[in-house]
């Protein structure tokens, strides 16, 4: 599964235990900086693995699957389904690398079959879990000084889901009753 989110240097101030009747105060960094990521989980191991795009649009995605081809190597003979939202820019690369299928993108067709989440089904994707679950530990009532003290902690966050782990893996997966 895959999909892009933004970080912000603001804190966003959400629950937390203090003493009743006291009145804390959190500290902010003013403006709207942030980081952007765009991750891929695999939900039966929970490796994550991230790239940092400047911005999304296609070219930032054809450029993350083949990071991630490379990240991630699929054995000769065997592909990837990898599971996209309807995301324009996700909706382009597809039309360029499967539908219309250019030559030049044929490193990724050996490799991937991209498909499509229903649209507006975004809890579907089991990567907004990994999502929410870094904003709850890692941003939520958390000063940062600067977007690169933000940055240095999350991709230290990142860098320990980065092999199998069972915290991903448990968060991503999809129990079915029978």
């Amino acid at each position: 599964y895959q999909d892009e989110v933004h970080f912000q240097v603001t804190v966003s101030v959400t629950r937390k235990w203090v003493l009743k009747g006291s009145c804390p105060k959190v500290k902010s960094a003013p403006g709207r900086e942030s980081i952007a990521y765009s991750g891929y989980v695999v939900p039966s191991t929970g490796e994550l693995l991230v790239t940092k795009p400047s911005w999304f649009n296609f070219e930032t995605v054809i450029q993350s699957l083949r990071d991630f081809i490379k990240s991630y190597p699929v054995q000769e003979g065997k592909r990837v389904y990898l599971v996209l939202d309807n995301a324009p820019w996700h909706k382009k690369a597809v039309r360029l690398v499967q539908t219309e299928a250019h030559e030049e993108y044929q490193d990724i067709r050996e490799k991937l079959t991209l498909l499509f989440l229903p649209p507006y089904s975004p809890d579907l994707n089991p990567i907004e879990q990994c999502w929410r679950v870094t904003r709850r530990e890692m941003t939520h009532n958390t000063y940062y000084t600067n977007k690169a003290e933000l940055e240095k902690s999350l991709d230290e966050y990142y860098a320990q889901y980065r092999e199998p782990n069972g915290k991903f893996s448990s968060l991503c997966s999809f129990k079915h009753k029978n």
